[in-house]
């Protein structure tokens, strides 16, 4: 024997418009809203409108904020890439003649 159908109550009508209400506002908050740009109140050009924070200089050259780096310690980077290039270029060259790759350029032959 089957059962008989039920009419739909209140209760099932309020659940459907909960579910309803639920899915449209995952839809809505899966769309992306405009974004709004900064402008701010001085701005070089379009675009370029950073502004330093109060109390900080406009030029940090020459403030207490410049790190005043030594020459000497910035030209260790160039240097080591330098040596870098030279020991690729051993490689190469090894690597040209012999058809063997040999990383550890201590172990390629003088010539």
């Amino acid at each position: 024997m089957t059962k008989p159908m039920t009419k739909p109550t209140a209760e099932s009508g309020r659940a459907g418009a909960v579910l309803a209400a639920m899915a449209v506002a995952a839809v809505l908050a899966g769309t992306a809203l405009p974004a709004a740009a900064y402008d701010g109140t001085n701005c070089k050009a379009p675009g370029n409108c950073w502004e330093p924070k109060p109390g900080y200089p406009a030029k940090i050259a020459g403030s207490k904020y410049d790190p005043k780096h030594d020459p000497m310690e910035l030209n260790k980077q160039q240097e080591s890439i330098k040596a870098m290039d030279e020991r690729n270029r051993q490689r190469v060259d090894h690597f040209k003649k012999t058809g063997t790759f040999v990383y550890d350029v201590k172990k390629i032959p003088t010539q």
